[in-house]
């Protein structure tokens, strides 16, 4: 479970970044950052990120 949240982890900020750059999607690449960064910071906090 852990590699697929890494992997959309990094897309999002493919995309995030594609769309900074080509100022495409507007605010629903922002909107879908902010989701990726809340679950990072929650698989932090419940230690789920420690596990390979």
């Amino acid at each position: 479970m852990a590699g697929l949240l890494w992997s959309i982890i990094v897309v999002v900020l493919i995309l995030w970044l594609l769309g900074f750059l080509l100022h495409i999607g507007g605010g629903l690449i922002h909107i879908l950052l902010l989701v990726v960064v809340i679950l990072v910071i929650y698989n932090l906090l419940t230690g789920r990120g420690a596990r390979v």
